[in-house]
């Protein structure tokens, strides 16, 4: 459909250029006639040099440019032959003017816009018949020597095959272009996939650690300037004996499944990862410690209430260490005092969400 529109495009564009080459015409034939010695009669003139050939090239523009609205799969070819039946008029009315000739490569070398050899050809055919019916005029073919006549068909065969030329070399740098194209999107589509995979854990999705430490530099620096944080930290509780009874590939599935209740849950702000073995961490921007809070329990209690074929039906509990940011404390001193509250959980019966206030 995109190649369609760029031919349309490039139609119109060279039906445009035709009217400027009318217009020229009928302004230099003008010209001539006023200021330089015209053997023609003032009639002669107006009628055979002016009316006519401009009538002819006009028609065929409009009736062109009509096809390309209406019937766009023949807008090459209506284009084709109006450019073509344009330039041999203009050649029969200055058939004493041998540079005029050039005219007839116009639409050949306009054919080239659309990097088709087969079109090229077909334009160059139009030529030679355009050509062919000039020489019927016998004012026209008496004016041509021998040597006119066969050079002029030899002429546009040159000319062809410079547009063949042309065509050849545009298709390879497309084609070239396009490849490289396709091997740099490849490229992006490559190093986009490597940058998530350093930055999340393979396993559950979520951010790895790495990666969570550099959102925890940025986070708590924002944080310095006003902007509300809270971090977590959660533990899946038992989870040893879990691989020690049912073996790791279920304390795979576990994980996979805690981790799609904590991205169902989450706000699209907030930031989540597998810190650790069975270790989760999390910052949470934009809320209150309440709603911090709230979250905390939502994912541990939807957690607690899942159970798992895997593990024969039993379900699993995690315990939650939560503690805001303030100003008295360091990046280190806040990770430290949420993981003493994420302990304080684990000592003082698990499956719950402890916080500093708690601890105080």
């Amino acid at each position: 459909m995109e190649y369609e529109i760029k031919h349309s495009k490039w139609i119109k564009k060279m039906l445009q250029a035709y009217w400027i080459v009318v217009i020229a015409h009928v302004v230099i034939q003008i010209g001539c006639f006023l200021f330089l010695d015209y053997d023609r009669t003032p009639a002669d003139f107006m009628i055979n040099v002016l009316l006519w050939p401009a009538a002819i090239s006009i028609f065929c523009i409009l009736l062109a440019s009509w096809i390309d609205r209406r019937f766009s799969s023949y807008s090459f070819s209506a284009m084709s032959v109006a450019s073509t039946v344009i330039a041999w008029t203009i050649i029969h009315v200055n058939y004493d003017i041998r540079i005029i000739l050039a005219l007839c490569l116009l639409p050949i070398f306009a054919s080239v816009l659309f990097f088709s050899r087969k079109r090229v050809w077909i334009v160059f055919l139009l030529q030679m018949a355009g050509y062919i019916l000039v020489l019927f005029d016998s004012v026209y073919r008496a004016y041509l020597s021998t040597f006119d006549i066969v050079s002029i068909p030899v002429f546009l065969i040159l000319g062809t095959y410079v547009a063949q030329v042309i065509v050849t070399s545009g298709v390879e740098v497309l084609d070239e272009l396009q490849a490289n194209m396709l091997a740099k999107q490849d490229l992006i589509v490559r190093n986009a996939i490597m940058t998530k995979q350093s930055k999340t854990d393979g396993l559950t999705n979520l951010y790895n650690q790495s990666s969570f430490k550099d959102y925890y530099e940025k986070a708590f620096e924002y944080a310095k300037s006003g902007m509300s944080l809270h971090l977590a930290l959660m533990d899946i509780d038992d989870f040893k004996s879990i691989n020690d009874t049912f073996g790791h590939r279920v304390g795979d599935v576990i994980l996979e499944k805690v981790s799609l209740i904590i991205q169902e849950n989450i706000s699209p702000s907030d930031i989540a990862a597998r810190y650790g073995g069975e270790e989760f961490a999390f910052l949470m921007f934009e809320q209150s410690f309440e709603q911090a809070y709230v979250l905390m329990e939502q994912i541990r209690e939807k957690i607690a209430l899942m159970g798992h074929l895997e593990l024969e039906g039993a379900s699993i509990t995690v315990s939650i260490g939560l503690k805001s940011y303030s100003p008295n404390l360091s990046k280190d001193t806040l990770f430290e005092e949420v993981d003493a509250c994420l302990y304080a959980a684990k000592r003082t019966g698990k499956n719950k969400t402890v916080t500093s206030i708690d601890l105080a």
